[in-house]
């Protein structure tokens, strides 16, 4: 018996050499180890939801949720003045933009001081960018530091962007992402893109150290460590049952991007028309042009988020909604929604909703 116990031993460490390297582990991405290629398609799927969707569906949006407010592509239905009633609502991204956002840094206009804005700087004594790529870095993460003209908030004189600062919530990329997205908008315009150190040290200077996000993913799920937070396909529903907080709902549906919703953190979005329905529902019920079938303010609120072009508020433009929340939502998920938004007045705060 002492014989056999030795020899299976033997056998053992035979067939498994003591300096047997251990189980690997899932290795971290990161996009300093990328190709630029690599990183270009990361860009493309944090812009427009997968690689290929800039060209093939120009109403495609991804984690970053760039193109609600910005064309990238000439024929892009955002840059068409036919498919809109009002202007794009910020500054569009083709025809060698990258010379233009050149020139503007150097220009008069942009190092003007003190600047008339609500936020000149990033934060006390970052400056502001000297280069196209610095630029880049401070419009991400500090839109209100400079409002190119004709693009501002309404009503404050180019003194405030409706654009949100995407390295925080509800948005939240992190380093590596908005390395990512910038590297793409290099290669989009034709340009040998920085390398990512280089970027990376440019968002460097206009984000503190505390607001500082962490470069690293499970590769299984890069981009992004919550991948529910991406706008599903057409046709795929969103990864929410109606069990989740309200302001969940609302983050993930991304309705916090074109609309501000009282009582829903990060939901200050000025594409579409502020969400008090309890003030504003009755008096579209009323409107002549209304040829909707709701009777009520729930079913109003139901109607616009299945079918938003049976009635658009004056001032907004059409189109921009997706149209196919009855797919993508449940029933639970938009009763809950038509709760919330059925008890918001103006002014006045919500009733807390579980």
């Amino acid at each position: 018996m002492v014989f056999a116990v030795a020899a299976l031993v033997s056998f053992g460490l035979w067939s498994f050499p003591a300096n047997a390297d251990p189980p690997s582990k899932k290795k971290i991405v990161d996009v300093r180890e990328m190709s630029v290629k690599e990183r270009a398609d990361l860009g493309e799927k944090l812009i427009f939801g997968s690689v290929g969707a800039s060209r093939t569906d120009l109403f495609a949006i991804g984690k970053a949720q760039c193109p609600l407010c910005h064309a990238f592509f000439k024929e892009s239905k955002m840059a068409d003045p036919n498919n809109y009633p009002s202007p794009p609502y910020g500054p569009h991204f083709f025809n060698n933009f990258t010379q233009r956002i050149e020139r503007l840094v150097a220009s008069p206009q942009y190092k003007q001081r003190p600047r008339n804005t609500v936020q000149p700087e990033a934060f006390p004594g970052s400056g502001n960018a000297t280069s196209l790529i610095e630029y880049l870095a401070e419009s991400n993460v500090c839109p209100d530091c400079y409002v190119v003209p004709g693009f501002g908030m309404r009503d404050t004189r180019d003194r405030e962007s409706p654009m949100p600062a995407i390295h925080k919530a509800p948005i939240g990329l992190t380093i590596d992402e908005l390395i990512a997205v910038d590297t793409w908008l290099y290669v989009h315009d034709g340009k040998e893109p920085p390398s990512p150190q280089e970027i990376e040290s440019a968002y460097r200077k206009f984000v503190p150290e505390t607001e500082w996000q962490r470069p690293s993913s499970d590769p299984e799920i890069y981009p992004g460590e919550d991948r529910s937070r991406y706008v599903a396909p057409s046709g795929r529903p969103l990864d929410l049952t109606g069990q989740e907080p309200i302001g969940e709902l609302f983050t993930k549906a991304l309705c916090f991007a074109c609309h501000t919703i009282p009582g829903i953190p990060g939901a200050v979005g000025v594409v579409g028309p502020k969400l008090d329905m309890m003030t504003t529902a009755p008096k579209r019920l009323k409107d002549p042009v209304y040829k909707g079938k709701a009777t009520n303010v729930r079913e109003y609120i139901i109607e616009s988020i299945v079918n938003p072009s049976i009635y658009v508020v004056e001032g907004y433009p059409d189109n921009i909604m997706p149209k196919d929340y009855s797919k993508k939502l449940t029933q639970t998920v938009i009763d809950k929604m038509a709760d919330y938004l059925s008890q918001l007045e103006e002014v006045k705060k919500p009733t807390k909703l579980q």
